[in-house]
């Protein structure tokens, strides 16, 4: 790949050169993903995103002349367990960052770890947003650039009149879901045509859920199915939809889990025109994405696929190298200064711009399953700014993100103090 897909050196970003670190041993990349367990499915291609990233990195010369390490470890899909090492990383392997984390519940865990330790973690995955650390940047999509834009193309482009919510039962799902029935009854859907459902990680019998969605549309209205079902459980759902000889024309599903990873272990003859809603797919049309998918199948095989999350820890990881460069240190502070205002290409075309709400500005896309397990991208917008805290729950609309001029996550512009906000999980 060219050197400006890799993260730009200190005379790019700031016009002169700065010193370079004394390096007696590598600067440290902790990558915290499951390569174990439910969430294996789709957090292992994350761990070779990391290393890919890593050894990229180090061919276009490392971080302020020192070369970088990969520290691997494996949480399992155990959720306590990821604040342990995140602990492990932060204390014993000494890292400078850490990319990781797919499931809230997980990243919930981390969290008061990365804060006691002032460590920075990079979160790479959509999620329910209603949360703002000083010590995370969530480089995956908030409500707003995904699941408010996904269901508006339902209301607008394919007439949904009732909604089957389906989730896994952790707490992206159901605060993610919690503000879908609040924009959803705002929209004039009565309550008693929007179906909620939650699931265990790994559940696999779907067939009386089917059934239940099925059931919605008795009366004629056309149901569709926003799904935040993770992990492995996508397996046996989509297997029941087919089974049950549901296509897209009868009730569309549109997915914020399921990307190409989790297709490539599907037949996805019987998916067709299903859809999934993220900021990026491997179909996408510009120079970075070729180079980013020839680069990504060179090292890991043909059929290996690029997805969504890879995208958010590519833009993550090359931000913070800019970071810290610009810094001139890998310091969390001075790195955490230094973000604000950074902009890095996207793969699909535009521009990814960090806030300081720690939010990225990312365009949303919907993308339509087609036969080969890829997508093929029906609606794309521009960059929409990341929002911490949504308009459409009483509590959280008073509440703005500002890190770099309030250095408050949780500001109330009501009574103009910033304040924290009792979590409901």
């Amino acid at each position: 790949m060219k050197k400006s897909l890799l993260g730009t050196t200190a005379a790019v970003v700031l016009g002169t050169a700065l010193p370079a670190l004394a390096c007696d041993a590598p600067i440290k990349i902790g990558v915290l993903h499951s390569l174990s367990g439910t969430m294996a499915i789709s957090e292992t291609t994350l761990k070779d995103t990391m290393e890919m990233l890593v050894e990229q990195q180090n061919a276009a010369g490392g971080v302020l002349g020192c070369d970088l390490e990969a520290v691997v470890v494996d949480p399992a899909s155990d959720w306590p367990l990821f604040a342990e090492k995140a602990r492990e990383l932060l204390t014993v392997h000494e890292v400078d960052v850490i990319f990781g984390n797919w499931t809230s519940v997980s990243r919930k865990s981390v969290l008061p770890v990365i804060e006691e330790l002032n460590g920075l973690l990079f979160y790479p995955v959509q999620y329910e947003g209603e949360e703002s650390s000083k010590n995370v940047f969530y480089t995956g999509a908030a409500p707003n650039q995904q699941a408010i834009p996904a269901t508006d193309y339902f209301l607008e482009e394919l007439e949904v009149e009732k909604f089957a919510l389906l989730g896994t039962d952790y707490v992206y799902p159901r605060t993610t879901n919690n503000i879908l029935e609040a924009y959803l009854q705002d929209k004039g859907i009565p309550a008693d045509d929007i179906f909620v459902n939650y699931t265990p990680f790994g559940h696999s019998d779907w067939s009386k859920i089917v059934a239940d969605v099925v059931a919605l549309g008795a009366d004629g209205k056309k149901v569709g199915v926003i799904s935040t079902i993770n992990g492995d459980a996508n397996v046996g759902f989509y297997k029941e939809l087919a089974a049950a000889g549901i296509s897209a024309d009868d009730i569309p599903v549109v997915a914020f889990s399921v990307g190409e990873e989790e297709l490539a272990g599907l037949d996805t003859s019987n998916l067709v025109g299903h859809l999934a809603a993220w900021n990026y797919f491997q179909s996408a049309e510009s120079d970075a994405n070729d180079a980013w998918v020839e680069a990504w199948k060179a090292r890991m095989g043909e059929e290996r696929v690029t997805n969504d999350p890879m995208e958010a820890h590519y833009i993550g990881f090359n931000m913070w190298v800019n970071a810290a460069t610009a810094a001139g240190t890998t310091d969390v502070d001075a790195v955490r200064t230094a973000m604000y205002g950074q902009e890095f290409p996207n793969l699909t075309g535009g521009t990814a711009v960090m806030l300081p709400n720690h939010h990225l500005a990312k365009p949303v896309l919907i993308g339509e399953i087609q036969e080969d397990g890829q997508f093929d991208i029906i609606s794309q917008t521009a960059e929409v700014p990341g929002d911490a805290w949504t308009d459409f729950l009483p509590e959280s609309a008073v509440l703005v993100s500002d890190w770099k001029e309030l250095g408050c996550g949780m500001y109330n512009t009501e009574t103009s103090s910033c304040v924290q906000i009792k979590s409901n999980y």
